[in-house]
């Protein structure tokens, strides 16, 4: 069945634009005025200095020319993500990307001006109430002084953002525009179109033949082009390279985790631990050969549910039920801000023609947040509807709680509020279940996403960490050397399984590889939402979450965390929760004896 036209969705089932503009035309008004508001910045140079009163009137005039920009870009951006081949959208896009550009270079004077103010003098300024709302803000940037440039230079490096984009850009027209897939055979035998979104169904599958069909299949087209992710992915790698250098930083990996005000340590005990955690695994994928009745077990074998005889389909107004009754504990106000995203279509429901793979969530300050799904009706769909609506709540009580200048949550929280859902749907669903056998599958879901989460995504962080240190220390990235690394992991922390030949090509297909040492946020997340959960559930914890997913990027995140009661600098977190893996596991052992 080939893939629907944008045109053919049902509205019910995509997203609202006119809460953002009412028209295209509204939208170039906004982009005129937007772009109008960029000339007003010139001027305010030279005048952070003078008085914390003219400090506060430049950054008020940046900042809310910083929202009106960002509402242009995100409606072009989201227009084009439900058809990325709509050339009126991919125009608009490619226009509001260079107000993006405009508005970086033109206020790249700020961060190092304020750095010319000597520091007992800043000190000063930042005690006077009326820079109330920027004080993180100054602080974060006094913090970053060794490692901001000087004006001139600060500028060629926001000119450069745009050309820095490209193997990102290239990356998303390759994979998800130009490339397309051979029909497979499907479980009734008959053609079937392979996607990107219909791939993850296929290798659910129960048929063994259906799932091995589709890995060769959608990895082989994957091979086809591997030099050419090679070379965008090495492009990538060195643009990261480069700016840790320019910069003065250590590593990438330092880079990275450096915004966030954490250390180092907070990702390699994360890798540690996890290490730690193998031999679990290795009784997990055993347990999983012998439930599927396998000699080897390949990579094919790890996503398809062990429990087959359960019939687990879920509807997509089936899954929000399950979100709505899963959530409870949270309270009367977040059931209806869960109302509102489902009823003034918050979310892009089913997968299109051109449409962007996988899911994500989109704040739009102001406004409210915007869902991307492609939902095929499967359990796993209904759990990334729970972890998508997790960030669409985050976003919504810190942008409505925070002003414009502290709403935007940082990245190393960004996992926690999606997983503390996906987490509340798990002991949800096996605390309602009696039924031995569709506990099980539960159980199985509930460590698969240890599996993906913890363990897959540590495994991520691994290849980014050695990519990058390769390349620092002069070893070109060619496909031969990234496959290498990757088959290595593989067997690492899939030790006990057969790592099939195109299982080395897999990083190709990740994205998040373009956004470097931002995977590793999801093991940790995952891991603070197992404790968060459990707060709740067991502790009445449920205020002190919804604080938490109301500080948006008013404080540093490993402090936003501690309000919600977790301490990521300490390696408990991470191994309170593999033991939490151990035990789910040893219950799915019980129950498949």
């Amino acid at each position: 069945m080939a893939l629907q036209n944008r045109s053919e969705a049902q509205e019910r089932y995509t997203w609202n634009f006119k809460d953002i503009f009412e028209s295209d035309e509204a939208w170039e008004a906004a982009y005129a005025k937007a772009e109008e508001a960029l000339g007003e910045i010139p001027a305010l140079q030279g005048t952070l200095s003078e008085s914390a009163e003219r400090m506060k009137h430049a950054l008020d005039v940046i900042t809310e020319t910083e929202r009106q920009v960002a509402l242009v870009y995100l409606y072009a951006m989201l227009r084009k993500n439900v058809d990325n081949g709509d050339p009126t959208y991919q125009a608009l896009a490619g226009r509001s990307m260079n107000l993006i550009v405009k508005l970086s270079t033109c206020a790249a004077f700020v961060s190092p001006e304020i750095l010319t103010i000597p520091a007992e003098k800043l000190a000063e300024m930042m005690e006077n109430p009326i820079l109330a709302t920027y004080r993180h803000m100054l602080e974060d940037t006094d913090r970053m002084r060794a490692h901001t440039l000087d004006e001139k230079s600060e500028r060629m490096l926001a000119m450069l953002s745009d050309a820095a984009n490209t193997p990102s850009d290239s990356y998303d027209m390759l994979a998800e525009v130009d490339m397309t897939f051979p029909e497979i055979t499907g479980e009734d035998g008959k053609p079937v179109a392979l996607t990107h979104g219909s791939f993850g169904a296929f290798r659910e599958s129960g048929d063994r033949r259906v799932r091995k069909e589709s890995f060769e299949t959608y990895f082989g087209e994957y091979k086809k082009y591997i030099n050419t992710f090679s070379a965008m992915y090495a492009g990538n790698v060195k643009f990261d390279n480069f700016h840790t250098r320019v910069k003065g930083y250590e590593s990438s990996c330092q880079r990275a985790l450096f915004g966030n005000n954490a250390p180092v340590s907070v990702y390699e005990e994360l890798i540690k631990s996890v290490h730690g955690g193998l031999p679990t695994m290795r009784r997990y994928l055993e347990l999983r050969r012998r439930a599927l009745g396998l000699d080897e077990l390949h990579m094919y074998d790890l996503y398809c549910p062990m429990v087959q005889s359960v019939d687990m389909e879920i509807p997509y107004e089936k899954a929000q039920e399950m979100v709505r009754l899963a959530t409870k504990p949270l309270g009367e106000g977040y059931a209806k801000l869960l109302d509102r995203a489902f009823s003034e279509r918050w979310i892009d429901v089913y997968e299109n023609k051109g449409k962007t793979t996988g899911a994500y969530s989109c704040g739009v300050y102001g406004v409210h947040p915007y869902v991307l799904l492609n939902y095929t009706n499967t359990l796993d769909d209904a759990f990334t509807l729970a972890h998508e609506l997790g960030h669409a709540m985050h976003s919504y009580l810190s942008d409505t709680t925070q002003d414009y200048a502290n709403h935007d949550y940082r990245i190393m929280v960004a996992e926690v509020a999606s997983t503390v859902n996906e987490v509340l749907l798990s002991k949800y669903l096996l605390s309602t279940e009696t039924d031995p056998q569709r506990r099980a599958y539960i159980l199985n879901h509930f460590l698969e996403g240890f599996r993906t989460t913890v363990f897959r995504q540590t495994l991520f962080a691994e290849f980014e960490k050695e990519a990058h240190e390769l390349e620092m220390n002069g070893t070109p990235l060619t496909a031969e050397v990234l496959n290498g690394i990757y088959r290595r992991l593989n067997e690492l922390y899939y030790e006990g399984a057969t790592v099939d030949e195109l299982q080395d090509i897999e990083w190709a297909r990740i994205p998040h590889f373009y956004n470097a040492f931002y995977v590793y946020q999801y093991a940790t997340g995952f891991c603070s939402a197992v404790a968060i959960a459990d707060k709740i559930l067991n502790e009445g914890g449920a205020e002190s979450y919804l604080k938490f997913l109301s500080t948006g990027g008013s404080d540093y995140p490993l402090e936003e965390l501690k309000i919600a009661g977790v301490d990521l600098t300490k390696p408990d977190t991470v191994n309170q929760a593999l033991k939490e893996f151990d035990r789910s596991l040893t219950q799915l052992e019980e129950l498949l004896k």
